[in-house]
C-alpha cells in the first residue's frame, strides 16, 4: 500500500501521501522508516488530521461489530434454504451413479451447517439465531399436560412428540420450513400411501409432489407438515395433517400460506 514516490519514500518532508500516512498508522512500516517518520509527521498539523481521521475510521469499524443486526425476512430465509435443498437434489452426490458402475459413498451434506455459511456471508445470523430462539420457545410451551395411567394404577408419562411442536394454528411452522425441504418422512403415517390418502380427502392432488415432508406436533397432536410451492417466489402453502387422517377424513391440523404475498 505504500506510496514510494512521496514521502518517506521519496522526500523526506511534507505533504505526505494519505498512503504513506496509512501505513505508518497501520504499523507497517519498518521499525527505522517509522522512528523516523513519526516525529516529522507529529509537527506537521495537516499530516496529524490525516491520522487522527484514520484513528476514527478505525474505532467506527470496530463498534459495529456490537451494532445489532436485522433479522433476516423469512421469505428471504425461505428462498435461500430453497436454493440450497435444490443444489443438494442436483449435485452428484443425489443422482445415481453411470450404469455398470458402483455407487461410491457419498458425502454427508449438513444443511444447518450449509445455512450457517450462508449466514455469515450475508450478516444475518442473529436473524436465524432469533428464529431458532422463537422454535426452542414453542417447543417449551406446547408441552402436552395429560397423563396416561396403566391398570395398576401407577402414572405414565405422555408419549414423547413425534416432531417439533408448532402452535395450533400453525404459529411458528416458518421456523421449520427450511429443515423440511427436500425430506420425505412420513412420521405417525408412515407410508406415503397414507399420506395421499389424506391429500386427497383434503381436496388436493396426490400427483403432486411436495416440496418436502416431515413430523410435526401441532398443540400437542401428532401430525405430518407437507410443503408445497404455489407458483410464486420464496412463497410456499404448508399443511399438516393429523395422525388419524385417512380416506374421507383429512384431519387438517393447519393449513397456511407463508413468504412473499
Amino acid at each position: 500500500m505504500t506510496d514510494e514516490s512521496r514521502g518517506i519514500g521519496g522526500t523526506v518532508g511534507p505533504p505526505w501521501s494519505v498512503d504513506v500516512l496509512a501505513d505508518l498508522h497501520a504499523g507497517v512500516l519498518d521499525e527505522r522508516e517509522a522512528a523516523e517518520l513519526w516525529p516529522l509527521v507529529n509537527a506537521d498539523p495537516e499530516a496529524l488530521a490525516i491520522i487522527e481521521a484514520l484513528e476514527a475510521t478505525t474505532a467506527d469499524l470496530a463498534d459495529l461489530a456490537n451494532e445489532p443486526v436485522a433479522p433476516m425476512p423469512a421469505e428471504y430465509a425461505a428462498r435461500l434454504d430453497a436454493a440450497l435443498a435444490a443444489e443438494m437434489r442436483s449435485s452428484p452426490a443425489f443422482q445415481g451413479p453411470p450404469q455398470g458402475q458402483q455407487a461410491q459413498v457419498a458425502p454427508v451434506v449438513d444443511l444447518a451447517a450449509a445455512r450457517r455459511r450462508r449466514n455469515k456471508r450475508i450478516g444475518w445470523g442473529a436473524g436465524i439465531a432469533t428464529v431458532a430462539a422463537a422454535a426452542i420457545a414453542a417447543v417449551a410451551i406446547v408441552v402436552p399436560t395429560t397423563q396416561q395411567t396403566t391398570p395398576g394404577g401407577v402414572a405414565q408419562p405422555p408419549p414423547a412428540p413425534t416432531g417439533p411442536s408448532v402452535g395450533g394454528d400453525g404459529g411458528g411452522a416458518e421456523a421449520l420450513v427450511g429443515k423440511a425441504i427436500g425430506v420425505r418422512d412420513f412420521g405417525s403415517l408412515k407410508t406415503e400411501e397414507r399420506l395421499d390418502a389424506c391429500v386427497a380427502a383434503a381436496g388436493l392432488d396426490p400427483d403432486v409432489r411436495p416440496e418436502g415432508i416431515r413430523p410435526v406436533n401441532v398443540a400437542g397432536k401428532d401430525g405430518v407438515m407437507v410443503i408445497y410451492t404455489t407458483g410464486k417466489l420464496a412463497q410456499f402453502r404448508i399443511v399438516a395433517f393429523g395422525a388419524d387422517c385417512g380416506p374421507g377424513n383429512p384431519a387438517i391440523l393447519f393449513d397456511k400460506i407463508i413468504g412473499q404475498k
